[in-house]
């Protein structure tokens, strides 16, 4: 137990490979190695709970893997000093209304919090509040919208949505000390925001954020100081064990720790996981002193929008081949084989692309083509 008012935020926590079987075997007290004094010391600890727990077998159709991880983890969360896990993220129903509620009702039996995600879009969107000293503190939990938000009746992760997201930092700032606004998107293995990002989560600022935090990318991002207010965008993994991802990116990641007081002011906690040693510890020596060099050239990068936006282009184009393919009207292995060695040509005429385009750029053409492909997808028709 700690008087300390300051709250702990780290990134994805995935607990499956190595990690969910330390859980299965209840070994996994040690995983957290010399990181651990970080949680304990904190007033509230938050992590990113990036699947369900759960052991059901029965995950959605969808695009993208499905994730789940053992009921017994929410033990574990609690024996190491978390009190609190951000739901609204892209895996928290990869096992439906059965995965999101044994996960809810685990985190409930260890008095662990929970935030963005419920059985329809009025409690997931509920906001988190807590007081930890002479602090009042709210937390809300946003997710890019893939296949897990859910937009009404449903159970489901709270979508973000400008709009409504504008009025629930409002509605919290008037209520707390502090408001933090932890959103869960961004692109996959690219450490810098794209310019939407930035304008984002720089909104949610003028809103009222007292701190803007984003996972997602399974890299780290850097920060900005933007009217006085910390965005962090992207802290990376936090424990994700995958065996094929052994490298500096998918193993590198920070928390962050926001200290209340006459100004609310924050330190970065570096750390490597999930390498030949499962879990997490903190960087030190050569490690640190490189994060911190690449930290700092992030930082550069975002602060000049001129060179975050060609950065973005570039990024663009390494991913032009694989988002060609999704567009392409047949997936066959063979075809895209050959396309991809210039060996068949593309399906799409420019015109077709030019439809596409103006489908995807237009707000009026894209609402009507995402409501009519959730409706085909509900019904299992094709569109």
């Amino acid at each position: 137990m700690t008087n300390n008012a300051s709250i702990l935020i780290t990134g994805d926590f995935c607990p499956v490979n190595r990690t969910g079987e330390l859980i299965r075997e209840s070994r996994a007290a040690s995983l957290l190695h010399d990181f651990l004094p970080a949680v304990k010391s904190a007033g509230l600890a938050v992590t990113n709970l990036e699947c369900p727990l759960t052991d059901s077998e029965l995950g959605i159709r969808k695009i993208g893997p499905l994730l789940k991880a053992p009921i017994d983890t929410a033990k574990v969360l609690s024996d190491w000093g978390f009190g609190l896990v951000t739901l609204a993220n892209n895996h928290i129903m990869d096992y439906g209304i059965k995965g999101l509620s044994s996960t809810i009702r685990a985190c409930d039996d260890y008095k662990i919090g929970h935030v963005g995600a419920g059985e329809d879009l009025s409690d997931a969107g509920k906001l988190y509040k807590c007081q930890l000293g002479n602090y009042r503190w709210t937390v809300l939990n946003y997710a890019e919208n893939e296949f897990s938000t859910t937009h009404g009746n449903h159970p489901g992760a709270n979508p973000l949505d400008i709009i409504e997201n504008y009025r629930d930092i409002v509605k919290a700032k008037s209520v707390s000390d502090y408001v933090v606004v932890v959103v869960h998107g961004g692109h996959e293995m690219y450490n810098l925001p794209s310019p939407r990002i930035k304008s984002t989560l720089r909104f949610f600022a003028d809103a009222g954020a007292s701190a803007v935090i984003q996972h997602h990318a399974h890299c780290y991002s850097g920060y900005e100081l933007y009217n006085d207010v910390p965005i962090f965008y992207g802290l990376g993994n936090f424990i994700f064990d995958i065996p094929a991802e052994r490298n500096p990116i998918w193993n590198t990641g920070y928390a962050v720790e926001l200290i209340p007081g006459s100004t609310l002011t924050f330190r970065v906690i570096p750390y490597e996981q999930s390498t030949s040693r499962a879990g997490v510890q903190l960087l030190a020596g050569d490690s640190m002193a490189n994060f911190y060099r690449n930290l700092e050239f992030l930082n550069s990068v975002i602060a000049d929008d001129n060179q975050l936006k060609m950065e973005f282009e570039k990024y663009c184009r390494r991913v032009e081949k694989m988002y060609r393919a999704f567009l392409e009207p047949h997936s066959l292995g063979l075809l895209h084989y050959l396309r991809h060695r210039h060996l068949f040509p593309s399906m799409l005429s420019k015109r077709k692309l030019r439809v596409y385009l103006n489908l995807y750029r237009c707000e009026s053409h894209r609402e009507v083509v995402i409501q009519l492909l959730n409706e085909s997808v509900r019904r299992g028709n094709t569109p």
